[in-house]
């Protein structure tokens, strides 16, 4: 989603060295190794260097995902993150004054897989009680999701058989290796590690059903996405949750330098689509849509400018 379309080059005249400059050294909390985070945080991180003329490139830390970036963000350990909305939600609604988090654009949306077996049986959410199920690590995004889910489907992390709290690739490995009947993940379509375990053992994402309603009637923050049958070689198209990754700051973060933060972003776009996929489809227009997270003004002044806003 990172391109200002027609506006798109009206940032393009900034020569690097010519942008305000942070106070102190910029730290951007990224996220999990691989993965879409840190991948994005690292290649801003040398647009933002080269761009505002620093002497060095941000400093880039490893995290579980959204949970851990949020506490990194808000108490000042880093200036900059990615998160997902609804994480960041829960963490605005307990965070006065400064360190309140702003948002610069919204960046991608990940979609939620509960991913099991072809050959297991598993249909539903429902079918996961009594049954081996990873929720994801702790400090990572997606486990509040699945325990959202597990609640909404009223079975809960305690009507699991066996809990665990794997990444993607112990995961992915454990499901393959028959110790682990379902695993929740939550990124962008396709995952890499999702579709190189389709390649070797047939699996099935479940169906949500009526779940999906009254997750999102609880949960507003939430969206369906379909999953198109041919992503991971499935039976048929599969409808799952969806949500928005923001770009982060806080308010306390001076005007100008979110605005050229932003605008470095967008002019050298190219560069963060070649470090993902995900950040070919980022635009001004769906930039801006990053609620429940309010815009920092510095942002909101940029996307006027592109006509974004």
């Amino acid at each position: 989603m990172l391109r200002a379309g027609a506006a798109f080059g009206l940032g393009a005249g900034l020569a690097a060295c010519t942008g305000p400059r942070p106070a102190a050294p910029l730290v951007i909390a990224g996220g999990v190794q691989p993965g879409v985070y840190i991948n994005l945080a690292r290649t801003l991180s040398e647009i933002w260097r080269e761009r505002l003329g620093l002497a060095a490139a941000p400093q880039v830390l490893g995290t579980a995902g959204s949970a851990q970036n949020m506490e990194l963000l808000t108490t000042g350990a880093a200036a900059v993150t990615i998160s997902q909305v609804d994480v960041a939600a829960d963490v605005a609604a307990r965070t006065t004054g400064p360190a309140e988090p702003r948002a610069l654009a919204r960046l991608y949306d990940d979609v939620t897989h509960i991913v099991v077996r072809a050959d297991s049986g598993l249909r539903s959410i429902a079918d996961l009680r009594g049954r081996r199920v990873s929720i994801g690590p702790g400090g990572s995004g997606y486990q509040p999701i699945a325990i959202r889910l597990l609640d909404v489907a009223g079975i809960g992390v305690a009507g699991l058989g066996t809990r665990a709290e794997l990444g993607l690739t112990d995961a992915t490995a454990a499901l393959r290796e028959g110790a682990l009947d379902a695993f929740f993940w939550s990124g962008g379509v396709p995952t890499d590690g999702v579709r190189e375990l389709a390649a070797q053992v047939p699996i099935r994402l479940l169906e949500l059903g009526d779940v999906l309603d009254r997750m999102r009637d609880r949960y507003p923050v939430y969206s369906v996405a379909t999953v198109p049958a041919n992503t991971y070689g499935l039976p048929g198209p599969v409808s799952c949750l969806s949500v928005r990754n923001a770009l982060l700051v806080t308010v306390g973060m001076g005007a100008d330098l979110a605005g050229a933060l932003i605008r470095a972003a967008f002019d050298e776009q190219p560069r963060l689509a070649q470090a993902s996929p995900a950040a070919v489809t980022i635009d001004s227009r769906s930039a801006i849509g990053t609620q429940p997270i309010p815009l920092h003004d510095g942002a909101v002044a940029f996307y006027r400018a592109t006509k974004g806003y």
